[in-house]
């Protein structure tokens, strides 16, 4: 079989790491890619958003597979248009990938099956969002704009005059574009978050081992949000008791619901809880891999990968003996300076070839002349498994001291 994967980032070479270890497999390509797949797989010059580039690409190379990494093709509708055509591919129909592309589209369907979230109000316009906020909020609060946003359409406010920013730039100033025509204004929620990932047909549900994300750019969890500076697995929080929980009371609800609006879900269901006093509660769905969760994650998985998706697609995930290892996995994220605002692009990337015993994935990574070069705002996360997460920790750190480039960012505390 000849497998194309859709997306360039960390995520992406981590599935056609995985993906390449299946004996069934012949060829993969990977549109865009980035300098990592380079060395296992064919990049393809197409982008993710470009459906019908990349369905032509499929037609043309007799594609049996086509894997979805990125949220935005999944949301504008990729896997109808190839289902459309006759081809196979992995990930939700844009009916179901709703669930990631409108946060009040997910807060409704909550609020309709009794699915424990924040207390949230809806607002298209700003004057009405500024009245509310100027009689019924006490700080911090959260403003979302509705759409994809590349990860950055969650604003978390601790004043008057942070708020009134906010609403300035997502709905007048249009900083998210479209995404910010509905906003979202809820309630600030406080504890350990938890990533909860899932294999999901039409009927069945598989739990993956658990994960732990670092959002912030700073230690201590301080600065910016970012799309992820480092993961852990397992979740040293996560146990049986809290993912049967999670499954009766949040996932099985949610699919349940999903299905008697008209919008079956099958793919891989990521879901966001922030577990608080009151219990564990929803903060956002995600339709696909979380990253760098997936770099952590794929490398405990013991069952051929392809074998999962070829199931899910044909609605028999319940025939599968998905099988994880008993090791521990960490992963930390090497960042461009100045991310996730403003960062340069084009610097060489030197010491990778002294890398041992850990698993580097590139990200925001290119080849240009033999040499490796950054071209992102996340650029490698280096992998690394052992028995323990302080070990499998000591070995990611102690590799990324082999690896330099001008300005390389990271958090010292993955695992804390």
């Amino acid at each position: 079989m000849k497998v194309l994967v859709v997306g360039g980032g960390g995520r992406e070479h981590a599935l056609v790491w995985k993906l390449a270890q299946s004996s069934k497999i012949d060829k993969i390509f990977c549109a865009p890619g980035n300098a990592g797949t380079a060395q296992i797989a064919e990049n393809v010059s197409l982008s993710d958003g470009d459906i019908a580039g990349l369905l032509n690409f499929a037609k043309q190379n007799e594609i049996g597979l086509t894997v979805v990494g990125p949220e935005v093709p999944l949301v504008e509708g990729i896997v109808d248009t190839f289902e459309t055509a006759g081809l196979r591919i992995f990930g939700p129909n844009a009916k179901a990938a709703i669930l990631e592309g409108s946060k009040v589209f997910t807060k409704e369907l909550l609020a309709k099956y009794n699915i424990p979230t924040a207390e949230y109000q809806r607002f298209t316009d700003a004057a009405d969002a500024r009245e509310y906020l100027n009689t019924n909020t006490t700080y911090p609060i959260v403003i979302k704009a509705d759409g994809l946003a590349a990860g950055k359409g969650v604003l978390i406010i601790s004043n008057p005059e942070d708020a009134e920013q906010g609403i300035r730039e997502i709905m007048e100033d249009r900083v998210f574009g479209d995404a910010g025509s509905e906003i979202i204004i809820e309630e600030f929620l406080t504890g350990p978050e938890l990533s909860m990932l899932c294999f999901v047909d039409s009927e069945t549900i598989v739990p993956m081992v658990s994960a732990k994300d670092y959002k912030r750019i700073g230690d201590g969890d301080t600065g910016l949000n970012t799309g992820g500076m480092g993961a852990i697995s397992p979740n040293p929080l996560y146990d049986q008791e809290l993912e049967d929980f999670c499954l009766a009371n949040i996932i099985e609800p949610t699919l349940t619901g999903m299905r008697q609006e008209g919008r079956p879900f099958k793919g891989i269901l990521y879901c966001g809880i922030m577990l608080t006093e009151a219990g564990p509660k929803v903060l956002e769905y995600n339709v696909r891999f979380g990253d760098p969760e997936t770099q952590v994650i794929l490398p405990r998985l013991d069952t051929d990968l392809l074998d999962v998706f070829e199931a899910i697609i044909d609605d028999r995930l319940a025939d599968i003996d998905v099988k994880w290892d008993n090791q521990t996995c960490a992963t930390v994220v090497l960042a461009s300076g100045g991310y996730p605002e403003a960062y340069p692009k084009g610097l060489s990337i030197t010491g990778l070839d002294q890398v041992e015993s850990s698993i580097v994935f590139h990200a925001g990574t290119k080849l240009e002349d033999g040499k490796v070069l950054t071209s992102g705002g996340r650029v490698l996360t280096v992998t690394s498994k052992a028995l323990t997460v302080a070990e499998a920790l000591k070995i990611s750190y102690t590799n990324i001291e082999k690896i330099e480039f001008d300005g390389k960012t990271l958090r010292s505390d993955i695992g804390s």
